[in-house]
């Protein structure tokens, strides 16, 4: 039942990202380039409500859907790991003209030659893996 109700968010999610042009190429590289606003209100927005969120469910001890306690581990504070994350993530970004949410909402709506940003994606997760005992964190 869990995995049917995550499939119908995942959906509901991809129509979304889709409709609001999330998702959209063209979008994204008015970003990069700083000609729009769209891209940064949605990413704008989408931050505030989390910030939201997150400290109400700190706050009030919120449970989830299931009546499970909803745990967020502190995480080490370090502009390095920030800066430089936050550079690569960037950089394929650009790159791919898409982040991880919308390629499967590229490959949703049929965009297959997004099927090789999936790939490396997941490629680079793996050798990630891999890596991260001999990488600076």
């Amino acid at each position: 039942m869990r995995t049917l109700i995550h499939l119908l968010i995942g959906i509901f999610f991809g129509i979304l990202l889709f409709k609001c042009e999330a998702a959209s190429w063209f979008r994204i590289y008015e970003m990069f380039r700083f000609d729009a606003f769209h891209m940064y209100g949605i990413i704008g927005s989408a931050l505030v409500v989390g910030i939201i969120l997150i400290q109400l469910i700190k706050r009030f001890n919120l449970k989830s859907f299931y009546g499970e306690k909803i745990e967020i581990p502190s995480k080490e504070k370090s502009f390095r790991r920030y800066l430089f994350g936050g550079i690569f993530f960037g950089l394929g970004w650009a790159l791919a003209g898409a982040c991880p949410g919308p390629i499967f909402t590229l490959l949703g709506a049929g965009f297959l030659p997004i099927a090789v940003v999936l790939i490396s994606a997941v490629l680079g997760t793996f050798v990630y893996g891999i890596l991260k005992n001999r990488l600076p964190h």
